[in-house]
């Protein structure tokens, strides 16, 4: 991924800005710390932020795009807004909240501004899902059970990306990232109700595309 924050002509060391943005008890600093160190001018602070979040931003934005191919192009982008609107950072939220939010709506324009459907990406199958399989398959180590697993992996895929924008980023922000209902709601400008309708309702199509193969 390219460097964070964006240039601006700065001609100081990189080794010394990395050397001010460490902490200098080598003990890693919480997320609102470097927040402020960012809003106080530290630049070398904010590359700390993206080196903890930015392999996680990148899968979230690739999940959401389904084109893992342009992920880090637009998770690039979502780190460039945060960047610019660190002044705005008030801590009410979590960081990574809010940091989701910014991602999220930058995948958003992304899909809206290209018009297309993106490529398939690799889902995962949820807790529960995981359950189910894993209880029918503990003791059948063979051919047909690997075949199954595979139709279900490959059925999930399909159900997920059937699914309607915002039941598809509820779900996998819930089952894949692992964000409460407050986080979520957070993330996607949405009341905490609505969220968990949007959950249930994801949930229910996948169990309805998966029933035909578990029953």
């Amino acid at each position: 991924m390219s460097n964070f924050p964006p240039e601006d002509g700065s001609t100081e060391p990189h080794e010394l800005r990395d050397a001010e943005a460490r902490p200098a008890s080598g003990v890693d600093q919480s997320d609102l710390e470097l927040v402020r160190r960012v809003q106080r001018g530290e630049r070398g602070a904010f590359d700390l932020l993206v080196l903890r979040y930015q392999h996680k931003v990148v899968k979230l934005v690739a999940r959401l795009l389904r084109d893992p191919a342009e992920a880090e192009d637009v998770a690039q982008e979502a780190f460039v807004k945060a960047y610019r609107a660190m002044g705005s950072f008030r801590g009410d939220s979590a960081f990574y909240t809010w940091l989701y939010r910014i991602a999220v709506n930058t995948a958003r324009n992304t899909m809206a501004a290209r018009q297309r459907r993106p490529l398939a990406y690799e889902a995962e199958l949820n807790e529960s899902e995981q359950s189910v399989v894993e209880s029918r398959m503990r003791h059948t180590d063979t051919p047909e059970a690997s075949a199954l697993s595979d139709e279900i992996h490959g059925t999930v895929n399909r159900a997920v990306e059937a699914l309607p924008e915002d039941l598809r980023t509820a779900i996998i922000l819930r089952e894949v990232e692992g964000l409460s209902y407050e986080e979520i709601a957070e993330a996607m400008d949405c009341p905490v109700g609505t969220v968990r309708s949007r959950i249930f309702r994801a949930r229910e199509a996948i169990d309805r595309s998966l029933k035909p193969l578990l029953d």
